[in-house]
């Protein structure tokens, strides 16, 4: 499968059209933007990183009940996927006040969830991805009910395995934010990516951060974390 035309290019990513119109190939780029792209930068190998991450978790996540866009991994930065029309909601579960959740609720970072919380935001740079409601995403048209209801269970379902899967290699899953979308015949799926971009990720003796929060703070070490977190997941696997 050979790329054609370039369909997209986002913060993080470009996405071809394929000789088939049901596939696309995602090409992982190593840009970085924090802050609706407010601070932006490079992250050394982060493209490669992120690419093998993914469907590395992908893979596993389709195994436990979660569908998810994967086809198949192409190479290091390359991966063919299914044609989905994205639904324009961030899906946001935290298990750790951090973050946005500390600064909007004046809630200290590390105060750890009697439960996972489940947050919806609109898609859309322009306006900041407001945090929404079921009912505005019904208001805006921007997913129906069933769908609201199917993507809340998927994401939960798709917390309490990631939580698992990186307790087992010592680490801590925060919080994280993932994308859904649909099918050519409506099917709701598992989309974008899940890796130290999207996830917060903190040791778990140390809660030493091992995420995109170390570019976003100035930390230093962004690299190394990268490395070090897909070195554990993969020594897991």
């Amino acid at each position: 499968m050979e790329k054609q035309e370039l369909l997209y290019e986002g913060k993080a990513k470009k996405v071809y059209t394929t000789q088939d119109p049901e596939l696309l190939i995602v090409s992982y780029k190593d840009d970085a933007t924090a802050f609706n792209g407010l601070k932006k930068g490079t992250i050394a190998g982060k493209g490669s990183i992120n690419n093998r991450m993914s469907n590395l978790l992908m893979a596993r996540l389709e195994k436990e009940g979660v569908p998810t866009h994967l086809v198949r991994e192409l190479n290091d930065r390359e991966t063919l996927v299914k044609r989905v029309s994205i639904v324009p909601l961030e899906v946001i579960v935290r298990n750790i006040a951090a973050g946005s959740f500390s600064k909007r609720y004046g809630v200290e970072e590390g105060v750890v969830f009697e439960q996972p919380t489940f947050e919806l935001s609109y898609k859309n740079d322009e306006l900041g991805d407001p945090l929404l409601n079921d009912d505005h995403a019904l208001a805006l048209g921007l997913a129906t009910r069933e769908e609201l209801a199917l993507i809340r269970r998927y994401a939960l379902a798709v917390n309490g395995l990631l939580r698992k899967i990186w307790g087992a290699c010592g680490v801590t899953l925060v919080d994280f934010k993932v994308e859904f979308g649909r099918l050519g015949d409506g099917t709701i799926v598992l989309a974008d990516e899940i890796s130290p971009d999207t996830c917060r990720l903190w040791d778990a003796d140390t809660r030493e951060k091992l995420d995109k929060d170390r570019f976003r703070r100035d930390l230093g070490g962004v690299e190394e974390a990268y490395v070090q977190v897909m070195e554990r997941l993969t020594n897991s696997l």
